[in-house]
């Protein structure tokens, strides 16, 4: 299913409801610390079995205690609902 390209006011407003995300180079993007490397794969592991389920993966990076995470869809060409759905599933694993 296709999904739509927000408009950057939509981009805005719903990133008023996310914690610590931004828009870089036309995609959400978050840097996520944890305590040590395994935390971090940790989250990386359990997060790509959402991203599994809902057939949309990020671009990502790790080092150490570090996870970068760029979203966006590429089918709308853009950021959709779907970036900040996968952002919001982030957020939650994240603060486990």
């Amino acid at each position: 299913m296709a999904r739509k390209k927000l408009t950057d006011t939509e981009i805005q407003s719903k990133l008023g409801k996310l914690n610590g995300w931004t828009v870089e180079n036309g995609k959400l993007h978050k840097e996520f610390k944890f305590d040590n490397f395994v935390s971090a794969f940790g989250f990386m592991t359990q997060l790509a079995l959402i991203a599994e389920s809902m057939n949309h993966h990020p671009e990502w990076f790790n080092v150490y205690n570090r996870v970068t995470i760029d979203m966006m869809t590429h089918d709308a060409d853009g950021i959709s609902d779907l970036d900040f759905e996968f952002a919001a599933h982030a957020d939650a694993l994240s603060e486990k």
